[in-house]
């Protein structure tokens, strides 16, 4: 699903590993081709580690663990999505999701005198083959850094092949629309810790050979004075600040001459995000389609994630030349572009299609689910504007 968002860290020699840590309690255990590679992907970690002192910042060892070449979570050709996978995104699980997409898009296509797509971090291919087959027009680009995935995509997308292109780095213009569904949440964050009064931006050292938390003191500078305006005023609290997340936007946001992003992706606005009662930040981990706490599980098979700031998301797409056209949650978001009428279209109820889309929509809108966890923003050019009657009653955008 995704791309990469900050410089690589080299590939680097490896030597013989530590043997795994224990798994987690309910977790399963790794075939020996797996747990060959996690072991890999620590060796590489240790060597990284070591040639910074004995201390990185979260912030690289998330990048290295997901996306070192040839080592990483996403740079490898271990399968990541779907039921054989550790996770399942709404376009895998049903096709729905992206005929539903294909309304608001058409919409923006219309208000803009645009037919482009450009989508960063396509996964398996699945919401760009509903597109394409939803908008017979339209021009659609990939930005895709890993192999593995491009080639996945690749195969999926052959019979719309000449209307594909894959991309190297974001165009210098944009027009169009911009999609990034569960992006942001796999740019790597900076965690940052506030003990007693002092600031310290947490990193990954090795302690008994193994990998674990160690707190460094953080000096003044952006990251410091991000943290300090959105954390809560007192109090002990860690939790994520994202500057390569933002400085994504802005630079989006920065290319778009006409049309507009959606970003779909769980999060909140920034008052829930550093709420005095999630103290602890929001990063997490998922394997096997189960999540977990521990991002030292594992190196190289888990996949890591952290939820997003949507008041940063919007800050940084408004400093970058747009306009928030609307802020709300998925499920608001897939009932007003049709979901629900697309549903109804399969056929019978009774028939094991029906059956099968119907649970996926039920998990996509559920609020015990996907369905408010999960929020979509519209970043779009300040002219030219684009009107959903559907969502003025369901908009947030005063939230953020």
């Amino acid at each position: 699903m995704r791309v990469d968002f900050g410089a690589q860290l080299a590939n680097l020699a490896q030597r013989p590993a530590a043997v795994p840590k224990p798994l987690s309690p309910g977790l399963p255990a790794p075939d020996a081709d797996a747990a060959a590679h996690s072991a890999r992907v620590l060796a590489s970690m240790r060597e990284a580690i070591a040639a910074a002192g004995g201390w990185i910042p979260f912030a690289d060892y998330m990048q290295h663990v997901l996306y070192a070449p040839g080592l990483g979570y996403y740079a490898a050709g271990a399968s990541k999505l779907g039921p054989s996978g550790d996770f399942v995104t709404g376009p895998e699980m049903t096709p729905l999701f992206g005929q539903a997409l294909a309304t608001p898009v058409a919409a923006i296509h219309q208000a803009s005198g645009t037919s482009a797509v450009l989508e960063l971090g396509a996964g398996s291919g699945a919401l760009a083959q509903e597109l394409l087959a939803a908008l017979p027009d339209i021009r659609y680009s990939i930005l895709e850094v890993s192999a593995d995935l491009r080639e996945r995509q690749m195969r999926a997308l052959s019979m719309h092949a000449p209307r594909v292109t894959w991309l190297t780095r974001l165009p210098d213009t944009i027009e169009g629309v911009v999609v990034m569904n569960e992006v942001l949440d796999a740019v790597p964050p900076s965690v940052v810790a506030r003990r007693d009064g002092a600031w310290h931006e947490r990193g990954v050292a090795l302690r008994d050979d193994a990998l674990r938390w160690e707190e460094r003191p953080l000096p003044e500078g952006t990251l410091r004075k991000l943290a300090q305006s959105r954390f809560p005023p007192e109090g002990d609290y860690v939790s994520e600040v994202n500057p390569a997340a933002e400085a994504l936007v802005r630079a989006i946001a920065m290319r778009v001459r006409s049309g507009a992003i959606v970003a779909i992706d769980y999060g909140f606005p920034r008052a829930e995000y550093y709420h005095p009662q999630r103290s602890e930040g929001t990063l997490m981990g998922h394997y096997r389609h189960r999540s977990h706490a521990d991002p030292f599980f594992l190196p190289g098979l888990s996949d890591l994630t952290a939820h997003v700031d949507f008041t940063a998301v919007a800050e940084a797409g408004v400093a970058g030349g747009l306009r928030v056209a609307a802020y709300t949650s998925l499920a608001a978001f897939l009932v007003g572009a049709g979901l629900l009428d697309r549903l109804a279209a399969v056929g019978d109820p009774a028939s094991s299609r029906y059956l099968r889309e119907a649970a996926a929509v039920q998990r996509l809108l559920s609020p015990a689910e996907m369905g408010e966890l999960f929020k979509v923003i519209v970043l779009a050019q300040k002219s030219g504007g684009i009107v959903w009657p559907y969502l003025q009653a369901a908009d947030r955008s005063h939230r953020l």
